[in-house]
This record gives structure tokens, C-alpha cells and sequence, in this order.
């Protein structure tokens, strides 16, 4: 039995005076356009989409954000969350009236504005030669070297205590010397959760597009300054998903 057709949401955009040249989409093996749904001065990304749960593979994934990242070319966007599918244009306005307010003080935070993310990665032989300083670290190493690990519980308690306080200072000093500059010159910045034992630093800024060169000069000169102790990942340009306060959810039908 054939899936009823519904409108899956990609993301939000300011309705444009002119008009916009959208192209098509993949969906499901599918090509369908895309489309827009008005709402006062906003507009939402759509796509005629069979009824269902959208698992989030790889190709979906990949999908969406293909999309959205198309839509950033052409305007500032507001991400709807993955697998959002309405049963009709009216549902979909329904959510767009319903978030008006949001999206009107989303926009006026957002207009103009990228996000982009810096993930650093502090080198083994760096971490290993600034830890073989420490010589209390060095002789609890050799303390519990050939012990079994209820013998020298204690000692490794304390060796691993002194490894979170060893990777702290650097944290530290990698906010000091790298993010807070950056900060400085971003419209806001934001530090998220470090993945890993080796990742010291996980942010995420928000910069004005005018100002995104000059951003990257800035970034790849901090790099040079630090290029022999830890490794940067420096991505984007992306939509704001880490300054958007509200989540765009709904129930697929």
C-alpha cells in the first residue's frame, strides 16, 4: 500500500523577495522539489515526503543537511530537526504560527551570522614530554610498573587524579592562548563537552559573514603558534545550531 504524501521540513528561512531558485531532492530514492510554505515573513523548506519515520542513516543524515547548507547560500536558515514530516501545508503553517515569536528573535540574532566549530587536539609527544615533567608523575609510574592492579591500587588512583589535573591545565591554557581570542572577535562563543581524553578544546562561534575572513586568518595564526603541540579541526561554515535556543520537533503523523 503506497505511503500518503505529507511535507517533510528542512529548514526556516525569512521569506525572500525575489524568487528563489530551490532545485530538487532526494528522498527515499525519490527526486522531488523543493518548496516553500509561507507564513507572514518567514517561509519554510518542504518537500513532498511519504508519511513515515525517517531513520536517521547515513544517507538521510546527509540529506537534510544537504539541504540546509544549500539554503544557507541564499539566506539565514533556522534548522528544523531531523524527520519532521506534516500532513499538510496547513500543519506545517500551524507550526510556523506557533513559533512566530521565536523565529522572529531567532532571525534578528542570527541574520548575516554562520556558526563555525573548532575542535583541538592535543599531540601524543607533546602530552607525553610536557607529563614526563612532572617527576612525582614519574616515580608513581614506576611505583606500580609490574604490580598487580590491587597492589598498586591506591598509587593508580592517585596517577590518574594527577592525569585529570594534568589535562585541566592544558584546557586552561588552550581557552587562554586560543579561545578566548577567538571569542573576542566572534559575535558569541561557546564551549561544548570534550570528546576523548586527548581533546582539550570544543567550541563552537558565531560570526558575522562579512567578518569570516578575517575569523580564519585569526585562526589559522593561532594554529601556527601552537601547530607543533596539538591538532586543529576547524569546520564550517554551518547554521547556528549551537545558538538557537528553541527545538524544532513535531510528531510525524
Amino acid at each position: 500500500m503506497e505511503s500518503k504524501q505529507g511535507y517533510y521540513t528542512f529548514c526556516a528561512i525569512p521569506k525572500q523577495d525575489k524568487e528563489l531558485t530551490l532545485g530538487n531532492v532526494e528522498l527515499e530514492g525519490q527526486s522531488t522539489p523543493l518548496q516553500l510554505i509561507d507564513y507572514k515573513e518567514f517561509s519554510m523548506v518542504v518537500a513532498s515526503a511519504p508519511i513515515k519515520i525517517y531513520h536517521p542513516k547515513k544517507d538521510n543524515l546527509l540529506t537534510h543537511q544537504s539541504v540546509v547548507s544549500s539554503m544557507m547560500e541564499k539566506s539565514s536558515v533556522i534548522p528544523m530537526s531531523f524527520g519532521n514530516v506534516f500532513e499538510s501545508e496547513a500543519d506545517v503553517q500551524f507550526l510556523m504560527k506557533s513559533l512566530h515569536d521565536e523565529f522572529v528573535e531567532i532571525f534578528a540574532k542570527i541574520e548575516n551570522k554562520i556558526e563555525v566549530g573548532l575542535k583541538i587536539m592535543g599531540k601524543d609527544e607533546w602530552l607525553k614530554s610536557e607529563i614526563n615533567k612532572n617527576q612525582k608523575a614519574i616515580k608513581l609510574k614506576e611505583k606500580i610498573r609490574g604490580k598487580s592492579e590491587a597492589a598498586s591500587y591506591y598509587e593508580r588512583i592517585e596517577l590518574g587524579d594527577m592525569a585529570q589535573r594534568f589535562m585541566k591545565e592544558k584546557m586552561q591554557a588552550c581557552m587562554k592562548e586560543i579561545f578566548l581570542p577567538l571569542a573576542e572577535k566572534a559575535v558569541s562563543a561557546k564551549q561544548n563537552d570534550t570528546i576523548g581524553g586527548k581533546m582539550l578544546i570544543n567550541a563552537s562561534f558565531l560570526i558575522d559573514r562579512d567578518d569570516e575572513e578575517q575569523f580564519d586568518k585569526l585562526v589559522n595564526d593561532l594554529y601556527e603558534n601552537w601547530s607543533d603541540k596539538v591538532e586543529f579541526k576547524y569546520s564550517g561554515p554551518w547554521p547556528a545550531y549551537n545558538f538557537i535556543d528553541i527545538k524544532l520537533k513535531a510528531k510525524n503523523a
